[in-house]
């Protein structure tokens, strides 16, 4: 068994082996054709500070405060600061696309050819190209920017207009930036960090590298590192989209070249980061469909003017710089008419959501155990 998969994974950083991919004890059975079913239970990923209430109606009340479902992340400043860094480089670039005169123009043209998120990946692609639900975006953590570019001088000038400074020891451009915490009103500092990634374009290591910044390409970094962050981030993105529709239906079905070449390597460290990836995947549908039926059954709440006071509204409103806004411009009645339309939206969302989810295990499953199949192993996620 342990020379299939990795019992033991890296959840949070390399060597850590936090993550526990162990069958069920009692479960592991051999069918009538001699095949070994390993059956492993649904998880949760551990967040410390959050902790999932078994009454629906708390359950209600933690969405509506923005803590039903934090997302691992591997940073501490909000995506979105980060993604206006990201910006600002970004449409400087386009500026000097459109300047003939500038010295600076044909490369920023030339960078500019497959579209100006291309010029980024990984975590900050998955934000600007919204593969992701509006959750995740509002939620998630960084704490760098990973920009993917031929044209060296043209960032590393952009960079130094934006006012990034170099570190003559790492390499990377830092910045210092500061945003307000939502919950405390505290002005928090941090340094962000920004690489161009092309010194990993010849080793990201093992003898693989970074081929550029297409969904496959961040997959197949996400699904080699595995790290709970990194299937947490994957499982956002399949939740959000089903391959049938939607703005980013091609890259979503090129996924599935990732997730073969993926399994060809019968790699045992990959293996169980997949096996890992499914246990999540099942735990999170799961959770998604219980918190959908408590929207379903409490969204008229937010009328409730003793349970929900302006005082109340204000602290919700602070999770989503748009709510606040709009709190401002229209007062505490059409907000809550806002806001009740949200929920009324996520009734809705949620159960796409959980089917696109599931299927997305039952693929992924499904292509795991096919190539394993020459050594009778299925591998299966309790019901």
């Amino acid at each position: 068994m342990t020379t299939i998969w990795d019992i033991k994974a890296d959840a949070v950083q390399k060597g850590d082996k936090l993550r526990d991919v162990s069958p069920l004890p009692g479960k592991t059975k051999v069918d009538e054709q001699d095949f070994t079913h390993y059956v492993f239970s649904k998880l949760l990923f551990n967040n410390p500070w959050y902790k999932i209430p078994v009454n629906d109606l708390v359950l209600f009340k933690n969405f509506l405060d923005g803590g039903s479902r934090s997302y691992p992340s591997d940073g501490s400043i909000p995506c979105d600061v980060v993604a206006g860094e990201a910006r600002k480089v970004i449409n400087r670039i386009v500026k000097i696309s459109n300047e003939p005169e500038n010295v600076y123009y044909k490369n920023a043209y030339e960078t500019l050819k497959d579209g100006k998120f291309e010029l980024v990946r990984g975590t900050l692609k998955l934000y600007l190209g919204k593969y992701t639900t509006r959750d995740w975006r509002r939620k998630r953590f960084t704490d760098d920017i990973d920009f993917w570019s031929f044209q060296v001088h043209l960032l590393d000038h952009v960079l130094r207009e934006m006012g990034w400074i170099k570190n003559k020891e790492t390499g990377e451009w830092e910045k210092r930036v500061e945003w307000v915490n939502p919950d405390t009103g505290e002005t928090r500092h941090e340094a962000l960090c920004a690489a161009n990634n092309l010194n990993q374009l010849l080793d990201f290591g093992a003898g693989s590298y970074l081929e550029g910044t297409r969904l496959k390409e961040i997959f197949n970094k996400k699904l080699k590192r595995g790290h709970d962050v990194d299937l947490s981030d994957i499982i956002n993105v399949a939740l959000f989209n089903d391959g049938s529709a939607g703005r980013n239906k091609n890259e979503w079905n090129e996924v599935w070249v990732s997730f073969e070449a993926a399994t060809n390597t019968r790699s045992t460290r990959i293996t169980s980061n997949i096996i890992s990836l499914c246990r999540y995947s099942f735990g999170i549908a799961d959770h998604l469909e219980r918190l959908s039926n408590a929207l379903a059954k409490y969204h008229d709440k937010i009328f409730d003017k003793i349970e929900y006071p302006d005082e109340v509204l204000k602290r919700i409103c602070r999770t989503s710089i748009h709510w606040t806004n709009y709190l401002e411009e229209n007062g505490p009645d059409n907000t809550r008419n806002m806001l009740h339309e949200f929920l009324l939206e996520q009734v809705d969302e949620k159960p796409t959501q959980v089917s696109n989810l599931r299927s997305f295990v039952e693929k992924i499953l499904k292509l795991l155990n096919s190539k394993y199949e020459y050594l009778k192993i299925i591998f299966e996620v309790e019901n």
